[in-house]
């Protein structure tokens, strides 16, 4: 035990020396060892489900999972926890659905490592949630903030003829750092992200094929935050992304050191991305501006997809009504534009709004209700009718698409007087969509479609018994391609605890009917059971049963499926 107090104190001095400067009293150290050595505590799950039924899903007849976590505490003061997770779900995949993982990620006080396959996120232009295989590190002291990471992005796929719809694409490592410091009145971050692709020859004849090349980014990113009075504050974030597309490709004459760090190529481009927000509290009402623009083909290796070519401005505002602020409304604006360098065959502009009300005269009524409209206006630049036009004003309908969207929903609660048996709580809610497309004036009656979804709930909570019951009905709506298709049907559900609610049950039971062009067309009865039981406070056994008929009554046929999960979860 002495060895490890003078190794832990050394760790900690060699640690405080070699980050931040940070004082060492003696006494401190004193009263860390005054706890345990080490403690331990976690979780760990484990599960079954079985399938049958003659129902062609593609589901596997018998799946498994385990699933647990760890957390290691040395004297209070280092936490290791790791996770993982083993299953056998898509075993007959080529490429897993959910690949097993293994991750840990140890803290001691402002400092936290991320160590296996992670994920971290620098910024939305930068680095956003991309997983990798490697490590990463965040010290947060106080003012100052630093992130680090490095590591593999993406696993060498190989082209199978087996699975053509697999995309295959080169082993790619990635590597950055964020700077920030924070303060009350302001704060200042900087970014630095670079992810490079491995070259393969044997890879490449196929992927060339396909028009997958090697690639290197580099993108550096600046953000702030500044108050510009008590109650205005300005944000933006620029960012600025060097992309190789084919590091194959011969190297700029002209390039300097700079450049080659940055991988300046013959086939690197540079981008950029901007965007800013303006936010005003004056009393009650909240006044918010915001603009963005990002570049065309801008792009960013360190997330998974990104659109570009765009620019955004937005307007909101909000503020609550009535005496107690009973009542809130909230407003937006927006407009949208892309092909910002003229480039493409179209264009689009978009027009977007949305009102949102809530209203609470008492506790036991809430409403709500929300209207929002998209507007997209597309302008299809033909260049043979462009150089066929006679005047300015030929094709101008033809050319001229707009799509219209526009969405009310609305929810009204009650809840009846609560008495010390029973609590009572009704719910009301629906909503409607409709989109349309227009050709210069002309609606286009096959492009229309409606969309209605409504429900009525009603709870009924036997609150000495320990049992909730719920009755609903539910109804659908919809209208597309010229056809009107209708859905409805009851749904009710009981749950109950038993045994000072050491056990738990459940029970519903759902039948719904599709009606095609009046036509019946489905019915579907659905039953679940659900029970849980609860031993010692730490093991938790439950089993779950599903069973559904599914009567389709156009294809004369009938289906039955059941499926059943057993678990068991056990935490320390």
């Amino acid at each position: 035990m002495k060895t490890i107090k003078i190794l832990f104190i050394t760790v900690l001095c060699f640690t405080g020396r070699n980050t931040f400067a940070q004082t060492v009293n003696v006494e401190d150290i004193g009263g860390i060892f005054k706890n345990k050595p080490f403690t331990f505590n976690g979780s760990l799950s484990s599960g079954m489900v079985f399938y049958s039924g003659n129902l062609q899903s593609g589901r596997q007849n018998w799946t498994y999972y385990i699933n647990g976590s760890l957390n290691t505490s040395i004297y209070g003061q280092i936490n290791i926890p790791v996770n993982i997770n083993i299953t056998n779900l898509g075993k007959n995949m080529s490429y897993p659905s959910l690949p097993n993982r293994l991750n840990l990620h140890p803290t001691y006080k402002w400092i936290t490592a991320h160590i296996g396959d992670v994920s971290m996120s620098f910024s939305s232009y930068t680095l956003n949630g991309h997983q990798f295989t490697g490590g990463g590190l965040e010290l947060n002291p106080g003012k100052f903030k630093i992130d680090i990471m490095g590591g593999r992005l993406l696993k060498k796929v190989e082209y199978s003829s087996e699975t053509p719809s697999l995309m295959p694409n080169y082993e790619r490592f990635g590597y950055g750092i964020k700077t920030r410091y924070d303060v009350e009145k302001y704060s200042i971050g900087l970014t630095y992200f670079g992810a490079k692709d491995t070259k393969n020859q044997q890879m490449e004849h196929v992927l060339d094929s396909l028009g997958i090349n090697p690639m290197q980014n580099s993108v550096i990113g600046l953000d702030f935050r500044f108050a510009l009075l008590k109650n205005i504050t300005l944000t933006a974030e620029y960012a600025v992304s060097f992309l190789t597309r084919d590091i194959r490709s011969p190297k700029d004459d002209d390039a300097s050191f700079v450049d080659n760090i940055l991988g300046n190529k013959t086939s690197t481009g540079m981008y950029s991305a901007f965007n800013s927000k303006l936010n005003w509290q004056l009393a009650k009402n909240t006044i918010g501006i915001g603009y963005e623009r990002i570049d065309p083909d801008y792009k960013t290796l360190g997330a998974y997809y990104f659109n570009s070519d765009y620019e955004n401005i937005t307007i909101n505002y909000a503020r609550p009504f009535l005496k107690g602020d009973k009542a809130n409304a909230a407003l937006s604006f927006g407009v949208q534009r892309d092909d910002l360098k003229n480039q493409n065959d179209n264009s689009n502009t978009r027009y977007v709004g949305a009102v949102n009300l809530n209203y609470n005269p008492s506790e036991a009524v809430q409403i709500s209700a929300n209207y929002s409209t998209f507007q997209s206006y597309r302008n299809l630049k033909s260049q043979f009718d462009y150089i066929n036009e006679t005047s300015p004003y030929d094709n101008m309908d033809t050319l001229n698409y707009t799509q219209l969207s526009q969405t009310i929903d609305g929810s009204i609660a009650y809840s009846f007087k609560q008495t010390e048996n029973t609590n009572q709580r009704l719910n009301l809610t629906a909503s409607y969509q409709e989109s349309a497309d227009r050709q210069g004036d002309v609606s286009l009656q096959g492009n229309v479609s409606r969309f209605l979804n409504s429900s009525i709930i009603y709870n009924l909570s036997l609150l000495k018994h320990g049992i909730n019951v719920t009755a609903s009905a539910n109804y659908s709506y919809s209208y597309g391609g010229l056809i009107e298709t209708h859905t409805f049907g009851p749904m009710l559900g009981a749950t109950g605890g038993f045994l000072n609610k050491q056990l738990t049950t459940g029970f519903s039971a759902s039948y719904n009917i599709n009606v095609n062009e009046s036509k019946m067309q489905i019915k579907v009865f659905n039953i679940r059971a659900r029970a849980a039981l609860t031993v010692l406070k730490k093991h938790n056994i439950s089993a779950n049963i599903v069973w559904q008929n599914r009567n389709m009554l156009a294809a004369n046929k009938k289906t039955d499926a059941v499926t059943t999960t057993f678990a068991y979860s056990f935490t320390f």
